[in-house]
């Protein structure tokens, strides 16, 4: 009787471990993940590279974010583009135009579109914080990816919340927590794209993926693949600097 005692004890010991790992750590990886890219806040300067069967285009900007809730982004190339800036306060977007000097505020019927021609959508700008708290996790297990092992967590959209995706699948690593993988898939279940980060290197202190590339899997030699030139975090950045005023008179 004895032994059986010690068995039983072992495995609810075991269970309460496999909770503790598998039914609790996932959000907190998901957060740390998120604080190493963005931390309090950032300042970065960008290009971004979108490459279709036929052509090639390449747009560089400045960003600069606080938080969950504050984003700013100026284009600065190229000739036709620069001073294009666009605000992301919660989950709205203003986009000002200097060419017929106009801000418009992006309904929501435009959400789904894509931002500047790229395999990113307007809808991505506004949701990339929503990582954090817009969605469930579990944890699918460990894995690798090349030299890298890493957690694959899979995430699902709380109820009522306006996400396009049935679920998301992301790689992090267990050092340094970096995202180098996600998978999108639709309601039917069927991964629709892509994104894998690489070019692991340390800027200002941080180790990040400095490559990030956004993959459409149903439309065949598209691609978009963000770089990351300089990045600052922590930045002293007031909440007023992120004001459609503001927008307007970036350089």
């Amino acid at each position: 009787m004895c032994r059986i005692n010690q068995l039983v004890m072992v495995v609810l010991f075991m269970a309460v471990c496999a909770a503790s790992v598998y039914g609790q750590e996932p959000s907190e990886i998901i957060q740390k993940s998120y604080k190493n890219m963005e931390g309090n806040s950032s300042r970065a300067e960008i290009t971004m590279k979108i490459v279709r069967p036929s052509w090639e285009r390449s747009v560089s900007m400045k960003s600069w974010s606080k938080g969950e809730d504050f984003s700013m982004i100026l284009i600065t190339a190229p000739a036709r583009d620069k001073g294009t800036a666009f605000l992301m306060r919660g989950n709205e977007i203003w986009n000002w135009l200097p060419d017929v000097n106009r801000t418009i505020k992006m309904p929501p019927s435009m959400m789904s579109q894509s931002w500047m021609g790229s395999d990113f959508s307007n809808d991505d700008l506004v949701r990339e914080s929503s990582i954090v708290t817009d969605y469930t996790y579990k944890m699918l297990g460990d894995t690798t990816l090349g030299d890298y092992n890493c957690y694959r967590i899979e995430m699902h959209p709380k109820p009522d919340t306006p996400i396009v995706w049935d679920k998301v699948i992301t790689y992090i690593t267990k050092k340094n927590y970096l995202q180098l993988r996600a998978e999108f898939f639709d309601e039917d279940g069927i991964m629709v794209r892509t994104m894998e980060g690489s070019d692991v290197k340390e800027i200002n202190g941080r180790l990040i993926p400095a490559r990030m590339e956004m993959t459409p899997l149903e439309e065949e030699g598209n691609k978009t693949v963000i770089i990351y030139k300089d990045i600052a975090f922590n930045i002293d950045i007031s909440d007023r600097f992120f004001s459609i005023q503001n927008m307007k008179r970036l350089e």
